[in-house]
C-alpha cells in the first residue's frame, strides 16, 4: 500500500485530534499537507493494488485538496460574528471528515467502498448544510437527507447487480474488461440515477439549488467545486464498465437544458450559481460519455476554482449586505466583490480565455462528430446560461446605487484568487498549446 495514499485519507482525520484547541488552524495545516501530498503523487502513479490511482484520478485529488484548503481559509473569518446552529469546533470537524470521505471515494479500488465514501460525504455534510440554523436551512437539510439517501440506495442496488454479474467489485479489473450483458446495462442505468443524484442530473437534482442556497458559502463551494465531481468520477467508473452512450448523453442534455432555463428566472444569486453547477456537471458528464476526457477534466478543474470563487463572493456579499436576492446592488463601489463576482461568473459560463471555455470547446467539438442534434441543443442551452448568469451579475454590479460597506479583506482576497486561478488555467493551456 502506498504511504502517500494512506496519508491523503487520514491527514484530515488526524487534524481532528487537535479539536480541543486550534481546530481551525489544524484544518488549514491539513489542507496545505493535502495539496503537497497530491503534488507528490504525480510521480507515483499509476497505483494499482488496494488503491487505484491513475492520472485521471490525480486531477480530482488536486481539485479536492485545493478547494478544501481554500474553504478552510475562507471559513475562519466567515464564521466570525455569525450565529450558527453548530459550534465552530463541530464545523471544522465535519469539514475534515467531508474531505477525508471524498479522498477515500477517489482512491479506493473497490466499487462497494467507493459507495461507502460517497455515503460518508452525505453523513458529514448534513449538519454543515444547517450551520446557519434557520427554519429554511433545517427544511433543506431534511430534503437533502431524504433525496440523496434515496439516490445512494439506488447506487447500492447497481453495485449488487455488478457483483452478481461479474463476481468482482475491483475497479481496476472491471474497467479493463468490456461487458455487454443486459444485467450490467441495467446496473449502469440504475447507477446513473443513484450516483447521478449527487452529480445533479434531472430530475433527481432538486436538492441541489436548495442546499447550495442555504449552506454556508465555503460549504457551497465544496459542494459545487468538488463533491459533485467526485460523484461524477464514481459514476464514470460504471460507464467504463458498461457504457450506454445514448442514455447518458440525453439525460445530460436534458439536465443542461432544464438548468439553463431555470437560471433565467432566478431571484437569488446563490441559487443562480447552483443551477450553473448543474449545467457544468452535466456538460462534463456529456464529455466523459462522448470520450472527450481531456475536455471534461479541464472543464471540471477550471469550474472548481471558478465556482468556488463565485460562492466565496456570494458569502462575502451576504456577510456585507445581509441579502441573498439579485438586486441592483451597485457593487462597483466595493474593493473586492465586483471583481471576484464578475471574474467568477465569466469563469463558470465558459468565457474565453478561461479554462472552462477550452473544456467546453473540446467537448462540443467531439459532440458535433457524434450527434449534431445534441450539439445544437447544448449550444443553445449554454448560450442561454451565459446570458442569464452574466446579465444578473452585471445588474448586481453596475446598476444599483448602494454605499460601499466595509468588506472583510481576507475573504475578498480568497474569492478573487480562486477566480483568477480559473483564468490562469485557461491562459496556461493556450500558451502551452501555442508553443
Amino acid at each position: 500500500m502506498n504511504v502517500l495514499i494512506i496519508s491523503l485519507i487520514i491527514v484530515p482525520i488526524i487534524a481532528n485530534a487537535f479539536f480541543i484547541k486550534g481546530i481551525k488552524y489544524s484544518t488549514i495545516a491539513s489542507g496545505i499537507a493535502e495539496v503537497l501530498i497530491s503534488l507528490l503523487l504525480l510521480n507515483k502513479i499509476p497505483i494499482v493494488c488496494y488503491f487505484y490511482v491513475t492520472s485521471f484520478t490525480w486531477y480530482f485529488i488536486i481539485m479536492v485538496s485545493s478547494i478544501y484548503l481554500l474553504s478552510a481559509l475562507f471559513s475562519i473569518n466567515y464564521l466570525k460574528g455569525e450565529r450558527t446552529k453548530i459550534s465552530e469546533r463541530t464545523y471544522f470537524l465535519l469539514l475534515n471528515y467531508f474531505a477525508s470521505s471524498m479522498f477515500f471515494a477517489l482512491v479506493i479500488n473497490n466499487l462497494g467502498l467507493m459507495w461507502v465514501g460517497i455515503e460518508a460525504t452525505t453523513i458529514s455534510t448534513i449538519l454543515l448544510i444547517i450551520t446557519e440554523g434557520t427554519e429554511i436551512a433545517m427544511e433543506v437539510g431534511w430534503r437533502y437527507t431524504i433525496i440523496v439517501s434515496a439516490g445512494v440506495t439506488f447506487a447500492f442496488i447497481s453495485i449488487i447487480l455488478v457483483y452478481y454479474c461479474t463476481h468482482s467489485l475491483v475497479v481496476s479489473y472491471l474497467v479493463m474488461n468490456h461487458y455487454s450483458s443486459l444485467t450490467l446495462r441495467i446496473a449502469s442505468a440504475i447507477a446513473l440515477v443513484g450516483f447521478g443524484t449527487k452529480v445533479g442530473i434531472f430530475p433527481v437534482n432538486t436538492w441541489l439549488p436548495d442546499a447550495h442556497s442555504e449552506a454556508p458559502a465555503p460549504i457551497s463551494a465544496m459542494f459545487s467545486g468538488v463533491l459533485l465531481p467526485v460523484a461524477l468520477y464514481v459514476l464514470y467508473q460504471f460507464y467504463k464498465i458498461c457504457s450506454i452512450f445514448t442514455l447518458y448523453s440525453w439525460i445530460a442534455v436534458i439536465s443542461i437544458v432544464i438548468a439553463s432555463i431555470s437560471m433565467a428566472s432566478q431571484v437569488f444569486f446563490k441559487r443562480l450559481f447552483a443551477y450553473s453547477t448543474i449545467e457544468n456537471m452535466n456538460l462534463a458528464l456529456l464529455g466523459l460519455a462522448s470520450g472527450q476526457i481531456l475536455g471534461a477534466v479541464i472543464l471540471l478543474i477550471s469550474h472548481a476554482f471558478g465556482k468556488a470563487g463565485a460562492f466565496y463572493s456570494s458569502g462575502l456579499l451576504i456577510k456585507t449586505y445581509e441579502s441573498k436576492r439579485i438586486e441592483e446592488y451597485g457593487l462597483w463601489k466595493n474593493k473586492f466583490i465586483p471583481y471576484s463576482l464578475l471574474l467568477s461568473s465569466l469563469a463558470v459560463t465558459g468565457t474565453p480565455p478561461f479554462g472552462t471555455f477550452i473544456g467546453e470547446f473540446l467537448i462540443l467539438s467531439s459532440l458535433i462528430e457524434k450527434c449534431a442534434i445534441e450539439f445544437i441543443i447544448v449550444l443553445i442551452a449554454l448560450s442561454t446560461a451565459f446570458i442569464s448568469v452574466n446579465y444578473h451579475v452585471s445588474k448586481m454590479t453596475f446598476k444599483g446605487e448602494r454605499d460601499s460597506l466595509n468588506e472583510d479583506k481576507s475573504l475578498g482576497i480568497i474569492s478573487l484568487i480562486s477566480a483568477i486561478i480559473s483564468l490562469g488555467i485557461g491562459i496556461f493551456i493556450i500558451a502551452w498549446w501555442s508553443l
